[in-house]
């Protein structure tokens, strides 16, 4: 296996394929739930945003979003086991791409909440995202590397009216500098920001650089298991870069998973959320 800089095991394979059955399959095997756990918070933000600010239809953006993982679970109402099933089952593996596009729009119009929530995926991936925007999970897509460069205007278009900005596992390798270019596209308001961050990379410099902008942010109680790690030589790696982070894995990173916190950035003066 590959590892990334910060000793993590690195899947680009399953991130850029045409159709999500390989991240189905390699996940599953290592018990991936974040997305699960994230959901309920995810939903309580949304009904909270609307109440706050008057918006019955908010736009959400998945920074991070491969396959739209994030916009099926809230748009469909789904869990992760559902749609583990859906794409390792038998007949899916006998499917060509337009094949499962069809049965995931078929699966999408029987299940879609009709809420008026409108979910945009922001990825580097353009497999992932066309993938997810042809089955109907994603309503848009922004494929963009804000880390290098402002967005085109095409970019910023598709970026503006963006109400939440939810992410669950990419802060880290995404910083500052392209959640302050999402905020900056929004013109005249700062959009609500909920992110799900590995306990490996520290929010402090990110939540200093929001702060410079009219955001404050809250870190909500407890931790969130991502995955287990895929090999006893990722955990070790991973232990050496907590450990650089000066962060205790005792009970945590160090029983075989990753674990996340999750941190609210808001504007400031926001009406208070209640998320426990």
């Amino acid at each position: 296996m590959d590892f990334d800089e910060t000793g993590k095991t690195t899947f680009d394979d399953i991130y850029t394929a045409p159709d999500p059955r390989g991240y189905f399959t390699v996940l599953r095997g290592l018990d991936y739930q974040i997305p699960d756990l994230a959901k309920p918070y995810f939903a309580k933000l949304i009904a909270e945003y609307r109440q706050a600010e008057g918006v019955p239809a908010p736009q959400v953006l998945d920074i991070g979003c491969s396959y739209g993982i994030n916009a099926a679970l809230l748009r469909c109402d789904a869990g992760m086991d559902d749609l583990f099933a859906r794409y390792t089952r038998e007949s899916a593996a006998g499917l060509d791409r337009d094949g499962l596009v069809a049965d995931d729009r078929r699966f999408v119009r029987a299940h879609d909440r009709g809420d008026g929530v409108r979910y945009v995926g922001f990825d580097a991936s353009a497999p992932a995202l066309a993938y997810a925007h042809d089955a109907g999970f994603l309503d848009d897509t922004v494929h963009a590397d804000l880390e290098a460069a402002d967005p085109t205007p095409e970019q910023a278009a598709r970026l503006a009216g963006t109400d939440l900005v939810f992410s669950t596992g990419c802060v880290g390798y995404v910083t500052d500098a392209t959640l302050a270019r999402v905020a900056a596209a929004q013109r005249d308001r700062l959009p609500w920001m909920a992110h799900f961050v590995l306990r490996m990379f520290p929010y402090e410099p990110v939540a200093e650089a929001l702060a410079g902008l009219g955001y404050e942010t809250s870190k909500v109680a407890g931790v969130f298991k991502q995955r287990r790690f895929s090999s006893a030589e990722e955990q070790e790696q991973v232990l050496d870069t907590i450990a650089t982070a000066r962060v205790d894995p005792t009970g945590l990173e160090s029983e075989g998973w990753l674990y996340a916190e999750l941190y609210l950035s808001r504007p400031r003066g926001a009406v208070p959320v209640h998320l426990g």
